[in-house]
């Protein structure tokens, strides 16, 4: 097994992070118009799509249930009736224990909360391209293209994934028919918010803007919070693909490092070594990994391994940071210490000129595990390679050849 040491980097300075808990001196107390007093602790998760919140209850009220107080809390973005089927799915607990939506909260109670994230902002509809490989009345899966960008956000506004997925239910909403009116039925998962309100995919995952690969959409909010809670207790199994530099000797392995923020960039992640205690950002990561094939690497050829790869936990740029750790970064990622690799010329020698095979991370995630939200069956989604992932392989293999 592969752990933090000799060749990490080292870092000891403490840093301020909106990941980590929040010490109970530097949190204020929230004194209610009904006098009920409170602490409340973002606590945010790194790959889950979820909003985590701790409430500690400074002093109660009589009488006060559980779903009317947060109900009252979070206000218009959560309907009452949500919330009393986060509490009764465990999404909601008191003293880590799960509560009827009637529970009567008391002093030093405390409360946690682990719901999918409300954006407020407007979604304006986009014609970008979708690879849609499964869908139904509650999940949408999609082969996601590389450089795009999932939500809008500082400086990518527009052009991103939800922007696609909100044309994308906006027209399939138009093209369906619908119930003759009158005529009662469940309404579609697609069908047009009433006025006012904004088409809002469910994204419960990520993936980086330039890793390719199968990502999961709740169309429904019963999937929303059924998807999103397994992500958070890890029952979701996700496969990727990667073409990395070098041989790996050992066939399979799991890399153990923790992982924070880099002390000079604050838009890349680094490997933290050392014992605990490590900054607030820094959390634990692991990363199994299988050798699939072994290219070149002989008589002073270059080498190449495609590894497939799975998340035991899920931190930012995870994959990336970790095989860079271990001495081989991904082709094409050269943030992370990867090297872009040319197509030949007529000569037979590299030449810059005619372009990389891949101009990204060579990194994609191949097919995703899951419980289905509705049916609760075990059901499994692929995408295939992507044309310059699949181009890459077959062309370093016929360069140098397989070992």
């Amino acid at each position: 097994m592969f752990r933090a040491g000799a060749g990490c980097i080292l870092y000891n300075r403490r840093m301020s992070d909106h990941d980590s808990d929040i010490p109970e001196d530097l949190t204020p107390t929230d004194v209610e118009a009904d006098g009920l007093e409170t602490t409340e602790t973002p606590l945010e998760a790194d790959d889950d799509g979820l909003h985590h919140v701790r409430i500690d209850i400074r002093r109660a009220l009589p009488n006060r249930r559980l779903d009317k107080y947060l109900s009252g809390r979070l206000g218009k973005d959560y309907s009452r009736t949500a919330i009393q089927r986060y509490i009764r799915e465990g999404m909601v607990t008191v003293d880590g224990k799960t509560v009827k939506p009637s529970y009567i909260i008391h002093t030093a109670d405390v409360i946690d909360m682990t719901l999918p994230v409300v954006r407020q902002q407007e979604i304006p509809p986009e014609p970008i391209p979708l690879d849609i490989v499964y869908e139904d009345e509650d999940v949408l899966a999609i082969n996601k293209q590389a450089d795009l960008i999932i939500h809008p956000a500082r400086g990518n506004w527009t052009g991103t994934l939800v922007n696609g997925l909100a044309y994308y239910f906006q027209s399939r909403w138009r093209d369906e028919p619908k119930p003759p009116a009158g005529i009662g039925g469940r309404r579609r998962s697609w069908d047009a918010p009433t006025t006012g309100e904004i088409f809002r995919p469910g994204i419960v995952h990520r993936l980086d803007r330039n890793t390719t690969g199968i990502m999961l959409v709740a169309k429904t909010q019963l999937a929303l919070w059924r998807l999103g809670r397994q992500f958070e207790y890890r029952k979701v199994r996700k496969v990727y693909n990667a073409i990395v530099h070098g041989i790996i000797d050992r066939d399979e392995d799991v890399i153990d490092a923790p992982i924070g923020r880099h002390p000079r960039n604050r838009e890349l992640r680094a490997v933290y070594r050392g014992l605990p205690p490590y900054p607030d950002h820094v959390k634990d990561a692991m990363t199994r990994y299988k050798v699939l094939r072994r290219i070149g690497g002989r008589d002073g050829k270059p080498g190449f391994s495609l590894v497939e790869m799975g998340l035991m936990t899920g931190r930012t740029h995870q994959l990336r940071v970790h095989m860079s750790h271990v001495g081989h970064p991904m082709v094409g990622d050269v943030t992370y210490g990867g090297r872009l690799v040319y197509r030949r010329d007529g000569q037979g020698q590299d030449d810059e000129a005619a372009g990389p095979l891949i101009s990204r991370q060579s990194l994609h995630a191949r097919s995703i595990e899951f419980d289905h939200p509705r049916t609760r069956e075990r059901m499994t989604v692929e995408a295939p390679w992507p044309e310059d992932f699949a181009t890459t392989f077959e062309e370093l293999q016929s360069r140098y050849g397989t070992v």
